[in-house]
C-alpha cells in the first residue's frame, strides 16, 4: 500500500541543489531559463548529467528542439534569482532582463555571469515517462566562475516534489 503522506515527506527529503537552466531554440533567436533542482552527475566518461524537465513547459520544447542547454550553478543566498526563473515565461517575458547574462560559446545557452560556474550540455539521451522529461546531457564546456557553497533547495523553504 502506498502511503501518499509518507512518499511525499520522504521524497522531499532528497537534497536538490538549485541551477538554472539556460535553453534556446534551434535559431538562438528565442531564449529562456528556468529554476531547476532535478539534476544529477550521470557518468564520468564521457562526462553526463541528468536534468529533469516538466513536459508541458516551453523550456521541454527548446532543449527538444535545440538539442542543447545550460546549467548555472548558483550560489548559497541567490534565492532571489532562483526565485526569478521559477516564474513562467509567460508572466515574467525576458527573465534575463535583471540577470546578467551571456551566451555559452558551444550551446548559445544563456549563463548567469554571477553564478558559481556552468556547465554547457548536449542532449544525448531521454527518458519521457510521467511528467517531467529526463534529458541526459554531454558536459562539452564547463567554466568556474568562483569557489562558494552550492544554493539547495532545502534552505530556501521551498518544496519542489514529493
Amino acid at each position: 500500500m502506498l502511503d501518499l503522506d509518507a512518499k511525499k515527506t520522504l521524497l522531499r527529503k532528497i537534497p536538490h541543489a538549485l541551477y538554472v537552466c539556460g535553453v534556446r531554440n534551434t535559431s538562438g533567436t528565442d531564449l529562456n531559463g528556468f529554476t531547476a533542482s532535478w539534476v544529477m552527475q550521470a557518468s564520468f566518461e564521457p562526462p553526463l548529467v541528468v536534468n529533469c524537465v516538466r513536459s508541458d513547459s516551453g523550456s521541454h520544447t527548446l532543449i527538444q528542439e535545440s538539442g542543447v542547454f545550460t546549467l548555472s550553478f548558483l550560489e548559497a543566498g541567490q534565492k532571489e534569482i532562483a526565485a526569478q526563473f521559477f516564474k513562467p515565461q509567460r508572466l515574467v517575458a525576458d527573465k534575463f532582463e535583471n540577470v546578467e547574462s551571456y551566451l555559452g560559446e558551444e550551446t548559445g545557452c544563456p549563463i548567469v555571469k554571477d553564478s558559481l560556474g556552468y556547465v554547457e550540455c548536449k542532449v544525448v539521451g531521454t527518458v519521457a515517462h510521467g511528467d517531467h522529461t529526463v534529458f541526459v546531457g554531454e558536459v562539452i564546456g564547463a567554466g568556474l566562475h568562483r569557489e562558494g557553497e552550492i544554493l539547495d533547495l532545502a534552505s530556501t523553504g521551498w518544496n519542489y516534489g514529493g
